[in-house]
């Protein structure tokens, strides 16, 4: 069963990977500029936070499972009407279905791997978000390849098949829900309980650090820096690389440290790491920066997710789908507010300021400790 959901999220990533290289070849196909393109993703980006939180609340109210065997067969199905859209309507219409299920399936692939980590009693979360973080370099690197070689059409047949070949793979391998402790199904709601939101908070401050380097670290070391074209890209190369690396051995410092002072010295080391990048002279510090920034970064989100998940009096899919639907929330509308800071400033102040989010999370890094509580319900332990 780790295995299974380690697939789903290994899938998940890759489809998202796969995406990257198609941006380009969509706005070529519909004549659109890195603005209009950009309300496209925008689009993409609402379709996550409108669902989400309805993807929650259904995990509430039917379960795990039934929710991730379906997202997961759309989700190797909804690449294709974005890549064959004859038109910008239907574009727009395909981008905020694609962002909607890629979402929903994000919500319960967390949910499902908190119950696996409740049956094993262990933490699995930071390997899981690494697998993810494998099959987005992989999508990556390969949608790039079967573009150039097939071109976008048969890039996301290939893509699709590959992706469902894999869900339906795990259709009958993945973990089945706990038992509920009460016989009522919950009702079809989120929360208005404070603590989801304060994780959610917490993902927020965590995951904008990443999305800024993503979109802003290769114009700031080509622009303030004087990188060149090549190694401007290592900016997000080097943040990927280590979180990648720090994912997969993050479940065993979690175990080690627990959950508490894992986040703490990980908010640190981010922290150290953007003020490194902020104030770098060249751009060899600056990578370093965000490099270490990365290590930081890694094992933040995963944690919170598994906190989130294992909230009292509350089904996982609910505390999931709101720190993931704010976390998410960061990604969409930070970038627009770097971009007003480095254009007023510079981009060495952003990064500052990102520095300081990483302070607000060392402040509230106590409230994290539901993620060590793992152990499953009687009689639900079962092995590997």
């Amino acid at each position: 069963m780790r295995a299974a959901v380690s697939a789903l999220f290994l899938m998940n990533g890759f489809i998202v990977g796969s995406w990257a290289p198609l941006v380009p070849e969509v706005a070529g196909r519909h004549g659109l500029s890195e603005t209009q393109m950009g309300l496209m993703i925008l689009a993409l980006g609402l379709g996550s936070l409108f669902v989400m939180p309805l993807s929650g609340a259904l995990i509430a109210r039917i379960g795990t499972l039934p929710v991730l065997r379906a997202t997961s067969v759309l989700c190797g199905l909804v690449i294709l009407p974005v890549a064959l859209a004859p038109n910008v309507g239907v574009l727009v219409a395909a981008l905020f279905v694609f962002g909607g299920i890629i979402g929903s399936m994000d919500i319960a692939m967390n949910s499902n791997a908190v119950v696996v980590e409740r049956r094993l009693t262990r933490a699995i979360m930071s390997s899981c978000h690494g697998f993810w973080s494998l099959g987005g370099l992989c999508g990556a690197v390969s949608g790039g390849v079967l573009i150039d070689w097939l071109g976008t059409s048969a890039q996301a047949i290939v893509v699709s098949l590959i992706s469902l070949a894999l869900a339906l793979a795990c259709f009958n391998r993945l973990a089945p829900d706990l038992p509920l402790l009460s016989q009522d199904k919950p009702r079809f709601r989120l929360s208005l309980a404070p603590m989801p939101y304060l994780l959610g908070l917490v993902a927020l401050f965590s995951m904008v650090p990443e999305g800024a380097i993503l979109d802003w670290g290769a114009l700031y070391l080509r622009q303030d820096l004087g990188a060149d074209v090549t190694y401007s890209g290592l900016a997000f190369g080097a943040v990927a690389a280590t979180m990648a690396l720090m994912r997969f051995v993050g479940d065993a410092v979690r175990q080690r440290f627990g959950s508490v002072r894992t986040v703490r010295y990980s908010a640190i080391v981010g922290a150290c790491g953007m003020v490194m990048a902020a104030t770098a002279s060249d751009s060899t510090w600056a990578i370093a920066g965000f490099a270490l920034a990365g290590i930081g970064i890694a094992n933040l989100v995963p944690v919170v997710f598994s906190a989130a998940g294992n909230l009292p009096d509350l089904p996982p899919g609910v505390g999931i789908s709101i720190a993931t639907s704010m976390g998410y929330s960061g990604i969409l509308l930070a970038p627009a507010l770097i971009g007003f800071v480095a254009e007023h400033n510079s981009f060495s102040v952003a990064f500052m300021g990102l520095a300081a989010l990483f302070a607000v999370v060392l402040m509230l890094s106590a409230i994290v400790h539901p993620a060590d509580l793992v152990a499953p319900a009687e009689g639900a332990a079962e092995p590997l």
